[in-house]
């Protein structure tokens, strides 16, 4: 199975950190990416290689090629973004920390869980 990415939020982290681990490895590629900024998600996408760019995670979310999400967000929307991918049927790496508290952190595995999708963290 190819892992066919979408990263919400690809500010510093992705840039830096999981980012090129996504788009370096065999077997996984860049899709679409996802920032608010117009203009910063086109050039990370641009640069990246990723084929689309996206202002709202809503709509990666709903793009049919994307398998899995990298959720690389301030990590008060972690627990937001990862059950909203859970729901979509995407597979979830998300970035540390995994979330605010235990309670978030526990819902974001049964999501994951529920709908039988892969969570790293």
């Amino acid at each position: 199975m190819t892992l066919r990415w979408g990263i919400i939020g690809c500010g510093d982290v992705a840039e830096r950190k999981g980012g090129p681990a996504i788009w370096g490895v065999k077997g996984s590629e860049l899709v679409a990416v996802m920032r608010r900024d117009a203009t910063k998600a086109e050039d990370f996408a641009r640069r990246h290689g990723a084929r689309r760019w996206y202002t709202k995670a809503e709509e990666l979310l709903a793009d049919p090629e994307v398998n899995a999400v990298y959720v690389a967000t301030p990590p008060y929307l972690h627990h937001h973004y990862t059950v909203k991918a859970a729901e979509a049927g995407k597979h979830v790496m998300c970035e540390k920390p995994m979330a605010m508290n235990v309670q978030q952190c526990r819902e974001m595995i049964t999501a994951c869980k529920e709908k039988g999708v892969f969570f790293r963290k």
